[in-house]
């Protein structure tokens, strides 16, 4: 699985960094989705040309799609990290994110971790 390679090359906390900043910067795709959409609407008028309105349509509709595409992954990695780090915490010694992969199973989509404090092993779905 890419993220278990990528939480083993730089880390859990990193990992997790990176899922928050590319789900925000999904966010803020939406965000310029919807001024495109907004500016569509203002730049399309009834007494001009019919190529002209179809532009505007077609921009206010591929606006419309990028924008719903974008908010579905900002939520889906959003939700993701928030799955992964709510599991981050080992059990026994209460320490967040302070481990190590050992093991990784990918039809499962999970891995097996062990703690730096403690040496306790649990696993941790993805």
């Amino acid at each position: 699985m890419k993220a278990v390679k990528t939480i083993r090359r730089i880390g859990f906390r990193k990992w997790y960094e990176r899922e928050l900043l590319q789900s925000h910067m999904h966010l803020v795709l939406l965000v310029l989705c919807s001024l495109g959409m907004l500016g569509s609407a203002e730049a399309f008028g009834i007494s001009q040309p019919v190529g002209s309105q179809l532009v505007m349509v077609a921009c206010a509709l591929a606006s419309a799609l990028i924008g719903y595409w974008a908010l579905r992954r900002y939520l889906y990695l959003l939700n993701h990290a928030e799955y992964v780090a709510d599991q981050a915490v080992c059990r026994q010694c209460d320490t967040y994110a302070k481990w190590d992969v050992t093991a990784e199973q990918a039809q499962e989509c999970r891995m097996t971790v062990c703690c730096r404090r403690c040496g306790n092993r649990w696993s941790i779905g993805l």
